[in-house]
């Protein structure tokens, strides 16, 4: 794997299963737990804001096919979190991810420019829209990261925040998302949210295997206390050929 396409993988993973690719192969392009971040601290809340809210719902969209996301409902970003601006028929849910989404150890935990449009499946946004939601109320309300670490282990413990079901998956497929500083910035994928605990039962990360897998909830999990009250989700991950419109995705950079 050439290491543009490489990188993008492992950005791809940072941000919403969002940990660090295991490949060894990959191993030495990851980003370090100990490494400075360019974003230390959340910006201006409007910064999180796009300019235009019929943007955002394209944005948001353009993460599937239409034949999956023209019957989804959509959500936009406010100024006090994440609001429907159109009503579905088909169980789908599509939105634009912000970074403070992705792992709560990432770099980029707080980059503003990161617009993640991600459409998801019945049973995933079951489980994964109530987490946006949460992360979004506290962090457009200037909470720290440790607040919104805090408030979501509260809500698993109040049973506030189902748990993730089987079948559970993302799409992943906008080819004008902003998933991170690194490489390319973007790439199509699938993500399939699960409880899994062993990589290995899907073939992942395995030399020469399509898929890879990682944790939900933290890059670089230091110490079993981390993950107190958090349920362990491990995402699986699976590269595209093609853009949602069916465009071929190599070489396409953002």
């Amino acid at each position: 794997m050439e290491h543009s396409a490489r990188s993008t993988m492992i950005a791809v993973l940072a941000l919403f299963a969002f940990a660090v690719l295991l490949h060894p192969a990959a191993a030495q392009d990851a980003p370090k737990p100990d490494a400075a971040s360019a974003y230390p601290k959340m910006a201006p809340a409007e910064q999180y804001l796009m300019k235009s809210r019929d943007a955002e719902i394209a944005l948001a969209r353009s993460a599937a096919p239409a034949s999956v996301s023209g019957d989804a409902t959509v959500l936009v970003l406010g100024r006090k979190g994440y609001e429907t601006a159109v009503e579905g028929k088909n169980g789908f849910v599509c939105v634009v991810g912000r970074s403070w989404t992705g792992p709560f150890d990432w770099p980029e935990f707080w980059n503003p420019k990161i617009l993640a449009a991600d459409c998801m499946n019945p049973q995933a946004a079951r489980a994964i829209v109530p987490i946006f939601q949460l992360r979004a109320r506290l962090a457009m309300a200037g909470r720290s990261k440790e607040d919104m670490l805090a408030a979501v282990r509260e809500a698993y413990a109040r049973k506030q925040l189902p748990q993730p079901e089987p079948g559970a998956m993302d799409y992943m497929m906008s080819k004008s998302s902003y998933l991170t500083d690194e490489g390319e910035h973007n790439m199509p994928h699938l993500m399939f949210d699960t409880l899994a605990r062993n990589p290995g039962e899907w073939g992942a990360n395995l030399e020469g295997s399509p898929v890879m897998a990682s944790p939900y909830w933290f890059m670089f999990a230091k110490d079993p206390s981390q993950m107190r009250g958090l349920p362990p989700i491990l995402v699986f991950l699976v590269g595209t050929s093609t853009w949602a419109d069916g465009t071929p995705a190599q070489g396409h950079q953002h």
